[in-house]
């Protein structure tokens, strides 16, 4: 209830609001740990239906108290949309919870309506899901990749894919295999990516301290392979984040080459300072950057750039369902003039010929074909040249799009671009 609390008021990640209860109840279970994840993630991605089914019951409306708001949507996901789940232990957790901290009226108030919804018929995930999607952006989805893409990227997916209940690693060039790892499926697309079951916390499986692995989706990893760079390429990963691009990059220049890392945020220039050391790569150089407005004290002659720029996140919306509750109409809109201010000071950086992967994990074509068409003074569309993305995009590439259903992977839009 917390965790869901502190992304619906605090603007949270969930992830992180997960992690942390987790830190300080280093005693849970694997079982638990896991049966908390579901339970946070299934209230996030179903909400509104959710507080539809509560107000039903609930003539004078559903009060606005974070507390209340919180155990009530918390306790109605285990009443209405998990298996197995009690609906006396799910009504004493809600209970508990807002007596602790307010007072026996709004208790009371909880246990009585979350009975009555708990009385109910329950709810079809598939419906909730899609009522959770607010009707602009489900009209832009369909729109830009079809009904069927558009419920698989908000977690709508065929009984038979594993995407959203697995993840990538990648195997570090030059390591061991982990005994774990070896008979873990192969990526679709991605050379050396493994798809494993999401179980338990991967930093502390057997390899990680080494560096023997990445934990990386393998949509991210094809946008990196989508460069192709030799050995001693000099590269510039304009909007590198916490690095694993970076790395993947850093392994196939090798020591004789170089990758510029550059991100707003010092913080994630940090981690991935921290990544390199554990991956014991010593060929990546940062630089804190803020790309809307220049690129500062970097080369200027680069040959090869990958711009992984903001977004909305549409392409991973099953994953971070926390991005419904704070997208506005206008944001597709508005994030596409960053990604466009910070594709023109990159070309800034890049010599004549230079080799671009522009790329972001939305699908909208506001921040994809729409950027390409106001860059298209400085930038052409290249052919992308590296095999896995080109097996992966397959023989039409013009789209430049990665999707759940097609490719198993999140949503992302990535072009190749050449400097004119």
């Amino acid at each position: 209830m917390i965790a869901v609390e502190r992304v619906l008021y605090d603007k949270s990640f969930a992830a992180a609001a997960l992690n942390a209860e987790f830190t300080r109840y280093p005693q849970l279970s694997s079982r638990e740990r896991a049966f908390a994840t579901e339970l946070v993630y299934t209230t996030l991605r179903c909400r509104r239906a959710l507080e539809a089914e509560l107000g039903k019951q609930a003539p004078r409306g559903l009060p606005k108290d974070r507390v209340v708001r919180a155990a009530l949507l918390v306790g109605a996901a285990q009443c209405l949309l998990l298996e197995n789940a009690s609906l006396p232990i799910a009504v004493d957790a809600a209970v508990t919870r807002v007596k602790a901290l307010r007072d026996p009226k709004s208790s009371g108030f909880v246990n009585a309506l979350l009975r009555r919804v708990g009385g109910g018929p329950r709810l079809d995930r598939a419906t909730a899901m899609r009522q959770n999607v607010p009707e602009w952006l489900r009209v832009r989805l369909e729109a830009a990749v079809g009904g069927a893409e558009a419920d698989a990227l908000v977690g709508v997916l065929p009984t038979q894919s594993a995407l959203g209940h697995s993840t990538n690693v990648r195997l570090v060039r030059g390591h061991p295999v982990p005994d774990w790892l070896e008979q873990a499926p192969m990526g679709r697309f991605a050379p050396g990516s493994r798809r494993i079951d999401r179980q338990g916390d991967l930093h502390v499986m057997p390899g990680y301290a080494s560096g023997d692995f990445v934990i990386h989706e393998e949509g991210a990893q094809l946008i990196a392979w989508g460069l192709d760079v030799r050995e001693g390429s000099r590269v510039l990963d304009a909007c590198a984040g916490r690095g694993q691009k970076s790395t993947l990059l850093a392994e196939r220049v090798g020591a004789s080459g170089t990758v510029w890392s550059s991100d707003l945020y010092e913080a994630k220039l940090g981690a991935l300072t921290a990544e390199t050391v554990r991956l014991g790569l010593n060929n990546i150089r940062t630089l804190a950057v803020d790309w809307s407005v220049g690129g500062g004290a970097l080369p200027s002659d680069f040959e090869f750039a990958l711009v992984d720029a903001p977004c909305t996140g549409t392409g991973t919306l099953y994953k971070r369902p926390e991005i419904l509750e704070r997208l506005s109409e206008s944001d597709p809109g508005r994030m596409g003039e960053l990604a466009t201010q910070i594709l023109r000071n990159v070309g800034t950086h890049c010599r004549s010929g230079a080799e671009i992967v522009y790329a972001v994990c939305s699908v909208l074509p506001e921040e994809g074909e729409q950027v390409l068409e106001r860059v298209s003074d400085i930038f052409e569309r290249g052919t992308f040249k590296s095999e896995p993305l080109r097996s992966a995009l397959g023989a039409d590439v013009s789209s430049g799009l990665l999707l759940p259903l097609r490719h198993g992977t999140d949503g992302y839009f990535v072009a190749s671009l050449r400097k004119r």
